[in-house]
């Protein structure tokens, strides 16, 4: 018989710890998944960079939302973002999907 207390650490090693960030959508973006925030899970030390890819899986119906992330840019705790490749999200993040807009 294994002791629960091994079942627990085995569990952890095979089952990363899951985290939470909170995505704030705007314009096209909104539009698109209907939300202006949700919190999502994710393993900690996901690239921002990946991101996408997760909310698009989140989002299958979300129309053109590939496309609208595609062109967006990212705001992590407001701070603009110039390499998302370069940021690894640890949880409890606030990032924002900031959509390129137009106008006069």
């Amino acid at each position: 018989m294994v002791d629960s207390g091994v079942n627990c650490i085995l569990l952890r090693t095979l089952m990363p710890e899951q985290v939470e960030i909170n995505v704030l959508y705007f314009a096209a973006a909104y539009t698109a998944t209907g939300l202006s925030q949700e919190p999502v899970p994710i393993t900690p030390g996901l690239r921002l960079s990946a991101l996408g890819a997760l909310l698009v899986a989140r989002h299958p119906k979300a129309p053109g939302l590939q496309k609208i992330l595609d062109g967006s840019k990212w705001s992590v705790d407001a701070e603009m973002v110039d390499d998302p490749e370069a940021v690894q999200l640890k949880g409890g993040e606030e990032v924002a999907v900031i959509c390129p807009v137009s106008g006069g």
